[in-house]
């Protein structure tokens, strides 16, 4: 089969940007929650934090510990979430961006499964997001993840839920929308395969 240039493929393309953007910001940022604290260089470490100050991410900031024990022990969720990000998102990043810049479409399943995985797993941060509480002040870290942090709650700027919003739903409509154009591709796959075999008339 010939290869098809990527850029020639505009949906492939995307894809393909999307993969190559969110393999480094899941090192860099998601998975930091998991590493053991001494295998990341400050200058890395700092990175997270720099956001979270930037942000009040409530899902970062309490993977992370920023905000305390009781709102680490309170986001267990999301973190299994970061392992399933390790360990199936992280390599079908890598066969992704291979399969698609060769154009295979024994990638297609693959990107499926990833696909509505991603979508189901995304909804429910945004949903934390748009529940979080509006102040007129950004939140300090500090204060909630000291001794009274039991009590203080996690809320966010309405410019602050905005960029959030702005970074987390590119990663809910891609995948949603790579879930539907995949199974629209396995099924034309499966419908060409089982397609009876034509026919050729003789005079």
């Amino acid at each position: 089969m010939v290869r098809v240039p990527l850029a020639q493929r505009p949906r492939d393309l995307v894809y393909f940007l999307f993969f190559a953007i969110h393999l480094p910001a899941t090192f860099l940022i998601d998975l930091q929650a998991l590493y053991p604290k001494q295998w990341v260089p400050s200058i890395l470490s700092n990175l997270p934090k720099f956001y979270v100050e930037m942000s009040s991410d409530p899902l970062i900031g309490s993977a992370m510990g920023y905000f305390g024990q009781s709102h680490l022990d309170a986001y267990t969720w999301f973190r299994s979430f970061l392992l399933v990000e390790a360990f199936f998102q992280v390599p079908v990043f890598v066969i992704g961006l291979l399969g698609l810049w060769k154009g295979s479409r024994s990638i297609y399943v693959l990107l499926l499964v990833y696909a509505a995985s991603t979508t189901t797993t995304t909804l429910p941060c945004l949903s934390v997001i748009l529940s979080t509480p509006i102040s007129a002040t950004p939140l300090n870290m500090a204060e909630v993840a000291s001794a009274t942090a039991k009590t203080v709650a996690l809320t966010l700027t309405a410019e602050q839920r905005l960029l959030l919003l702005s970074s987390y739903i590119p990663f809910f409509l891609v995948p949603l929308v790579m879930t539907v154009d995949m199974a629209s591709r396995v099924q034309s796959l499966v419908a060409a395969s089982t397609a009876p075999p034509k026919t050729v008339k003789r005079d």
